[in-house]
């Protein structure tokens, strides 16, 4: 069941969002060749804390860290470990914040170093296709319609998209209905009704869109060990308009990409 949500409860999301946000902006100033990607996760864990809120993702159906990071060739669900970033790696952060009840999210993918123009280009082409389905993500459409853009979007660039992961909605739960896939037919699934909260997150691979699991149980790669990019916010569904509750600026004034 879509629980929608009213202006009071996006505003506690805001709030979250926001926390989330300058999170991300923070342990974007210590992503360079070098750090362990644990002290990233050490970073925005004391972060989340300082600011009164917690980390949604720590204890997670048995999560271990507080940001899911992934480099290279991992889709998502990496873990935070003693692995030290070097020169030419992409890292994915997914983070997500719990805040007077509500939760947000949002993931963004780095060049770490001298990356090689194809990687770069297919991180470009991901956080574009993200805009471009929220485009879509607008009061009377359905799910299958930003679906479809971002699928178009990626493939009429050569990458693939992955199929078995996708967006979701979120609130007092951080995995809520719908699910919001990255692929799909125009009309299809449910309609966007004011009050929707979706996480909107397109995973896109430099080669095959096949994907394996490791023993883990939670991190996921390309099956041809070729790079994968993420990139996600947050956006809320009014009548007049589509809001993303998320920020990527506090990164974005740290890093040029």
């Amino acid at each position: 069941m879509i629980k929608y949500k009213t202006e009071e409860e996006i505003q506690k999301i805001r709030e979250s969002a926001l926390i989330l946000g300058k999170t991300h902006g923070e342990v974007a100033k210590h992503v360079r060749p070098g750090i362990k990607t644990k002290e990233l996760d050490k970073i925005a864990e004391e972060f989340i804390r300082d600011h009164g809120a917690t980390g949604s993702f720590k204890g997670y159906g048995g999560f271990p860290a507080t940001l899911c990071i992934s480099t290279n060739e991992v889709v998502v669900h990496g873990f935070p470990s003693d692995y030290e970033l070097k020169d030419g790696d992409i890292i994915s952060i997914d983070c997500g914040v719990y805040y007077q009840g509500f939760h947000s999210d949002s993931a963004y993918t780095y060049p770490v170093g001298d990356v090689p123009q194809e990687t770069l280009s297919l991180l470009k082409a991901t956080k574009e296709s993200l805009y471009v389905g929220i485009e879509e993500a607008k009061f009377g459409n359905r799910i299958g319609d930003l679906a479809f853009a971002i699928q178009k979007y990626v493939e009429d660039r050569g990458y693939t998209v992955v199929r078995e992961l996708v967006g979701h909605g979120l609130g007092r739960d951080l995995h809520e209905s719908p699910e919001v896939p990255n692929y799909g037919k125009r009309g299809r699934g449910p309609k966007l009704q004011e009050g929707l909260v979706i996480a909107i997150e397109p995973m896109v691979n430099l080669g095959t869109r096949n994907i394996v699991q490791e023993r883990d149980g939670w991190t996921i790669r390309t099956k041809d060990r070729k790079p994968s990019a993420h990139f996600e916010h947050t956006v809320a569904i009014f009548k007049d308009r589509t809001e993303i509750l998320t920020t990527h600026k506090y990164i974005e004034e740290v890093v040029n990409f």
